[in-house]
């Protein structure tokens, strides 16, 4: 299975103190070069940098086509990571793309490349019973109060999913 991740739901899984997951539930993530540069070079991320560079199931590659790249970022606006995440899954014909932002997801769909985000993850996980639903609930919490953004219909849905037995 490929797997490539744009940066956010990385840093949202680190935030959480789950990025364990990602091996655990599919042993390699490809993250494209831009993304490995967002998450080791920003200093809102230094904490972070440091695991990231050691992650042994973080593996980064480069695009090959850079035309397509640059076509991409100027027609669309995205930033360097979620496009290069973009093109490489197209590239490497990705069985799935880790995205959160609106905007790139929209887009991978629109080229037929199958997403999911944070949130995706986190229920998959505990669909697969890698957590419980009070593991889950912790992790958004965390994520509200660490400024990610989760719509309140959002947290009442996978509320509703990971508590629907109860």
């Amino acid at each position: 299975m490929i797997i490539i991740s744009d940066t956010t739901p990385i840093i949202s899984l680190l935030k959480a103190g789950r990025l364990d997951l990602l091996e655990k539930m599919f042993g390699k993530v490809v993250i494209p070069n831009a993304v490995f540069s967002e998450l080791t070079e920003n200093e809102s991320f230094s904490d972070e940098a440091e695991i990231v560079k050691t992650c042994p199931f973080l593996e980064v590659e480069s695009v090959s086509n850079f035309g397509a790249l640059a076509i991409l970022q100027k027609v669309t606006g995205l930033d360097a990571g979620e496009s290069e995440a973009i093109i490489l899954a197209g590239e490497k014909s990705a069985d799935l793309l880790f995205m959160d932002e609106h905007k790139g997801r929209q887009i991978a769909k629109k080229l037929g490349i199958a997403i999911t985000g944070t949130i995706g993850i986190l229920l998959q996980a505990f669909d697969e019973q890698y957590m419980s639903a009070s593991d889950v609930e912790k992790c958004l919490n965390v994520l509200k109060t660490s400024g990610i953004r989760i719509s309140e219909s959002l947290y009442n849905i996978v509320c509703q999913h990971i508590y629907k037995d109860k």
